[in-house]
This record gives C-alpha cells, sequence and structure tokens, in this order.
C-alpha cells in the first residue's frame, strides 16, 4: 500500500507508517502462531503494545496532542483486532467487512471530508480485500486466517482513529459500518461470561456461525450481510457524515434491529 501510493506521489503522515509495520508484524505474528502456535498470554502482549504504539503514534503531538485518548483507544483497537478474528469463522465475512467498510470510508471522506491521503488508504485497503474476496468467497480456496484477520481488525481501527483525530470522518461512522461484526461478536462474548464459560475456548456461537448452520450455506449469510450493510447501514453511515448534530439517533438506529435480533435469535442453534 505504502509502496503504490508513493508512485501516485502521496505522502502519508510519519504515523501512517507506523500504523503500516504493526499491521505488517501483526501478519508475521499470524503467521508464526498458525504454524507453530503462540500462547494466548504471549500474543495478547504483543497485540497491546502494537495498539499502545500505534494510538501514541497517531494521537501524539503536533496533532493536538490527544493523550486523554490513548487508554480507551488501546482498549478499543485491541477488542477491534480480537472480534476481527472471532467474525473470520466463515468464507467471505471478513473480507466482505472491510471491503465495505474501508470503502464506504473512503468515499465519504473523500465526498464529504475532502481527506484525499485517508480516502486513498481507506481505498487502497478495500481494493486489497476485494481482491482476496476472488479466492475467499463461498467456496473459499484460501482463507485469512489469524495471519489476515488480526491486521485487517487493527487497520480498520486505526482509520477509525486517524480519521477521527484528523477531522477526516466522524468516529460513528465507522460504528455503523461494522455495526454487523460489534454487535455479534459484543453480544456473543457477554453472554458467554455471564454463562461462566471459558472466552478463550474455541466455539461456534456467533449468529453468523448459527445462520450458516441454520440455512446450510456460507454463501446465503454472505447475501443477507451485503444486504444489511448497503440497504441499512451505508445509507446511515452516509447520512450521519451529513449530519453529525443526529448521531446519537443514528447509531441508535443502526443497533437497534440488529440488537433486536439477536435477542429473537439467542436459542437458534
Amino acid at each position: 500500500m505504502a509502496a503504490l501510493a508513493a508512485t501516485l506521489g502521496v505522502e502519508w503522515p510519519a504515523a501512517v507508517g507506523w500504523l503500516l509495520g504493526f499491521a505488517l508484524f501483526l501478519m508475521l505474528l499470524g503467521v508464526v502462531d498458525d504454524v507453530r502456535g503462540l500462547s494466548v498470554r504471549l500474543r495478547f502482549a504483543l497485540y497491546g503494545l502494537c495498539c499502545l504504539g500505534v494510538v501514541v503514534a497517531l494521537a501524539a503531538p503536533p496533532k493536538g496532542g490527544h493523550w486523554w485518548l490513548v487508554l480507551p483507544a488501546v482498549l478499543a483497537l485491541l477488542w477491534g483486532l480480537n472480534l476481527y478474528n472471532f467474525m473470520d469463522g466463515i468464507d467471505g465475512l471478513a473480507a466482505l467487512q472491510c471491503f465495505f467498510a474501508a470503502g464506504a470510508a473512503g468515499l465519504l471522506a473523500w465526498v464529504y471530508g475532502g481527506a484525499s491521503q485517508y480516502a486513498l488508504f481507506c481505498g487502497l485497503l478495500a481494493a486489497a480485500h476485494l481482491g482476496f474476496l476472488l479466492w475467499n468467497f463461498p467456496p473459499a480456496r484460501l482463507f485469512m486466517g489469524d495471519a489476515g484477520s488480526i491486521p485487517t481488525g487493527f487497520l480498520l481501527g486505526g482509520l477509525w482513529l486517524w480519521g477521527s483525530i484528523d477531522g477526516a470522518l466522524a468516529p460513528e461512522v465507522w460504528l455503523i459500518l461494522l455495526a454487523v461484526f460489534l454487535t455479534d461478536a459484543t453480544w456473543t462474548l457477554i453472554r458467554r461470561l455471564l454463562r461462566g464459560d471459558n472466552v478463550l475456548q474455541a466455539h461456534r456461537e456467533h449468529l453468523y456461525q448459527r445462520l450458516s448452520r441454520h440455512w446450510g450455506s456460507h454463501l446465503s449469510v454472505d447475501f443477507a450481510f451485503i444486504a444489511v450493510l448497503s440497504l441499512w447501514l451505508f445509507p446511515l453511515a452516509w447520512l450521519l457524515q451529513t449530519n453529525q448534530e443526529y448521531s446519537l439517533f443514528l447509531v441508535t438506529l443502526a443497533y437497534s434491529p440488529l440488537l433486536i435480533c439477536m435477542a429473537k435469535t439467542t436459542d437458534m442453534t
């Protein structure tokens, strides 16, 4: 991405180099984990250090010294990269989410924020995942794994932070664009915690996994996901970017049917 941007004459802020560098490290860490297996504690410690590093790089002066953001931003990034890993369980879903979210964010930032550098980064990330979808769309011939899902979640979280600090995109826009993943992963984790389950143990209780078993198809879940993203979430994200005074109402509107759906399908196997 950085090399392609350089050929186009784009000079990103130095902090973006750190974002890409940490993402590359997370990809290599995922490869090592897939091949040899690493302890959960070691992986989480390294994930946390990467999140801290990129938050400090993006939030530090001269960008305004947003030091109050550090702790909540680190926790948000750490949750984001882990939930993305949780949601990479059927063919195509995780790549579709990144393509849609990054592409929509780039479009909105370019048209309404005039943030060409930010929009280009979003567009390149979306394009990379569209290319990956050629092999990952059901029936998949290539899978994302930790080496793909962890840095993807990390990059999307970094884009949320970068856009929020630079004013390229309202931060609530990302909450809407990632609403399906955030709702499914968070609801499922809380439910397992309340039951006293081991949350580090692999399971198949996410709604997208239950739907794929119920419908007997990964493709059906992907098409339903595309419909929700394009017909519901993108219009709301567009409205929020152009009417930020209604952000609380629009975020609530985006999440309400998703939460109702989670509640009504809790017992579905």
